[in-house]
């Protein structure tokens, strides 16, 4: 995976994009190595959480690389921005808790990719922004996971204005989970994803994915789907051990079926 690594410590897998001399920009290659990265961290079941981050101390990510796309012909990059919103769906059905640990810039696609996490923790100096209209451009393709994470009104603006938001500002509009000082961030991310790895894998998982879902539906369907979720849950081998440690007054041991 070439300006992707991938490390997995216990139950928490963290991929980080390696590119600090190019503030993260993702290009081509870079797409294709973090869906190889996401599709390690699917099939591993002993990984229980995900935390993806850009390396060095100016940005998680830039957005993408405009040099590296202008390149390519104009069929070729026409196919290849769709790898951008295959890494978004790659992480909402990853089925597993996915954390974006952001330090300095989150742009444009950047800023698309961290809030197509289920959560973000920020250091103080994060920034956020959608710049593409001061380039004559549109941020289209990130358009979905900022309304999953965004009032759209609040979506709009920042697109029609292309103005950067301040890890503050982006606590109080509700996308980002945690904003804490710089040395603090990796602190705070290791302690959410221990606390995301020892609840139950599969109610994890299924509640997960209905919550992504029921996104998507209107409220009768979305409301008749999570009965059923409920149903279906409740007859876990993990709902039947939580119940019985909550009596117990125990820890629970979750054995992901």
């Amino acid at each position: 995976m070439e300006d992707v690594r991938y490390e997995v410590d216990g139950a928490v897998a963290r991929i980080t994009i390696d590119r600090a001399e190019r503030r993260n920009a993702m290009s081509f290659t870079v797409m294709a190595g973090l869906r190889e990265a996401f599709a390690l961290a699917k099939a591993d079941d002993a990984v229980r959480v995900l935390v993806l981050t850009g390396a060095g101390d100016k940005a998680f990510c830039a957005g993408a690389d405009l040099g590296g796309i202008a390149d390519l012909g104009e069929a070729a990059a026409h196919d290849g921005r769709g790898l951008l919103p295959a890494l978004f769906a790659d992480l909402w059905g990853l089925g597993k808790p996915t954390i974006a640990r952001v330090r300095g810039f989150a742009l444009a696609g950047g800023f698309g990719l961290a809030l197509a996490c289920d959560l973000v923790v920020a250091a103080d100096d994060a920034q956020f922004g959608t710049p593409e209209i001061d380039v004559g451009l549109w941020p289209y393709m990130i358009t979905v996971p900022l309304l999953r994470a965004i009032p759209p009104k609040r979506v709009l603006e920042l697109m029609m204005t292309g103005r950067r938001v301040g890890a503050a500002e982006a606590e109080r509009i509700g996308f980002v989970t945690r904003v804490v000082p710089v040395d603090e961030l990796d602190a705070a991310v290791d302690e959410l994803a221990a606390t995301l790895a020892t609840k139950s894998p599969i109610v994890m998982r299924w509640g997960r994915d209905s919550f992504y879902r029921a996104l998507d539906l209107t409220a009768d369907d979305a409301l008749a789907y999570l009965q059923a979720m409920l149903t279906v849950t409740s007859h876990t081998d993990d709902t039947a051990e939580g119940v019985a440690a909550f009596a117990e007054k125990r820890a629970p041991r979750w054995t992901g079926r």
